[in-house]
């Protein structure tokens, strides 16, 4: 097996659309170090104290996760993990005060050690305690402050494990992770010429087998099999390079591009508004939600509210205080989530100015876009229209609508419409 790890790095250092190309050689992998590193010691620094809270959202948990979770694909599913999920009545860290000073003190631990026996020694303490819903995806925290000693975790992960080695790793468990974390640092160490010291190559390389970017070897000897392998890793490669030959707007985060129509509105002389659960995140040497309203005026507490409040950036008139557009950023996310929370606002009973409601999103999502906005329960007989604005309009035109725009029209302009 480990043989058959060569041409799988070897295709993953020549492809640009591989994970390790677009994540782990990225500037926002490096730039996470140092902010993950100071949420951890927020996060901890309140659970000692007392003062973390009871709830996720607002919390300093949620802003080093969301940090994280912006990363892109390979951490999307980071945030899921640490929500609260009522129906499970299990005490967890919102609920138990003893839990969540358990996994304070191995954030605590983790930031103080240097060594490999005391970051695993921390995490069987902490499963010890058995918490409902801090299992092994903590360790995508715990990689941000031990790169060289913990890989990272997902079901995708798991799976290209799985696929490579024919193991049977069970997601959601702390003892198969750390058994798979003794396998991988193996792996690593027989091929860290070609990948690195830092787990996160090798991580790369089994999300994009688990998602099944590449195919996994085949087992056995069987040579016309391994060669059938091989002729599609290549394939993969060559689909990796139009595709990045196609656009360079879509290695944008999403993160980036809410920040991009925020500055590109303050240009136009609108009030903003960032997602409520967005604002904390890190960007452009401050948070997201800088120089954005503090509250969403004319949003009655209705059923819709807190739908309303997650749009991913909203316009607003600066005198009348009503919404003029809506963005929803959809880089790898459901689009048809984003579409249910601008039909909110739009069909709801607040008076706004809407214009238009943009789905935002990177190129290659178009067809995807134009068939959500074919279904019957997403058309407006009256109102704003529904339209798509691809990464790469926004990119390529940004700098000339902040200089010479006026309202909505230069955005409609370069949208496409269903």
């Amino acid at each position: 097996m480990s043989d058959a790890l060569l041409p799988l790095i070897s295709k993953a250092r020549s492809d640009p659309g591989s994970t390790y190309r677009t994540w782990f050689l990225g500037n926002a992998r490096v730039r996470g170090f140092r902010s993950v590193r100071r949420g951890i010691q927020r996060a901890a620094a309140k659970i000692e104290a007392g003062t973390f809270g009871c709830v996720y959202r607002g919390s300093a948990l949620e802003e080093v996760v969301g940090a994280i979770a912006a990363q892109g694909r390979i951490l999307n599913g980071t945030e899921c993990a640490f929500l609260w999920r009522p129906k499970l009545h299990s005490p967890d860290i919102y609920k138990s005060t003893d839990n969540q000073h358990a996994f304070g003190r191995m954030l605590d631990v983790c930031l103080r050690c240097g060594t490999e026996s005391q970051v695993i020694a921390a995490i069987r303490q902490l499963d010890a305690e058995r918490i409902r819903g801090v299992g092994p995806t903590s360790a995508n925290l715990l990689y941000f402050l031990h790169p060289t000693i913990v890989p990272l975790y997902s079901t995708a992960i798991v799976d290209g494990f799985n696929a490579l080695t024919g193991s049977k790793m069970r997601p959601g468990r702390w003892d198969d992770y750390l058994a798979m974390r003794r396998t991988i640092a193996m792996l690593n160490a027989r091929h860290r010429t070609l990948l690195s010291d830092d787990l996160g190559a090798i991580s790369a390389l089994l999300f994009d087998v688990g998602s099944g970017r590449y195919p996994a070897p085949p087992c056995g000897d069987n040579e016309g099999a391994r060669a059938q392998w091989v002729a599609d890793l290549a394939r993969v490669r060559a689909e990796g390079i139009n595709m990045a030959n196609a656009t360079q707007a879509d290695n944008l985060s999403h993160t980036e591009v809410q920040g991009l129509l925020r500055d590109l509105g303050s240009s136009l002389g609108f009030d903003i508004w960032v997602a409520a659960n967005d604002r904390n995140r890190p960007f452009g040497g401050g948070k997201l939600g800088d120089r954005c309203l503090p509250d969403l005026p004319g949003i009655d507490e209705d059923t819709c509210a807190d739908a309303i409040r997650l749009i991913d950036v909203l316009w607003l008139d600066p005198t009348s205080k009503r919404v003029v557009s809506a963005f929803e950023v959809e880089h790898t996310t459901d689009i048809a989530a984003g579409l249910v929370r601008m039909l909110c606002l739009a069909l709801g009973p607040a008076p706004h100015s809407l214009e238009a409601l943009f789905v935002v999103a990177p190129d290659r999502r178009e067809r995807e876009a134009r068939s959500q906005f074919s279904y019957p329960a997403f058309k407006l007989n009256s109102g704003p229209e529904i339209l798509f604005l691809p990464y790469g309009a926004l990119q390529t035109h940004k700098e000339a609508i902040a200089r010479f725009g006026a309202g909505v029209k230069a955005i409609q302009a370069i949208s496409r419409r269903p």
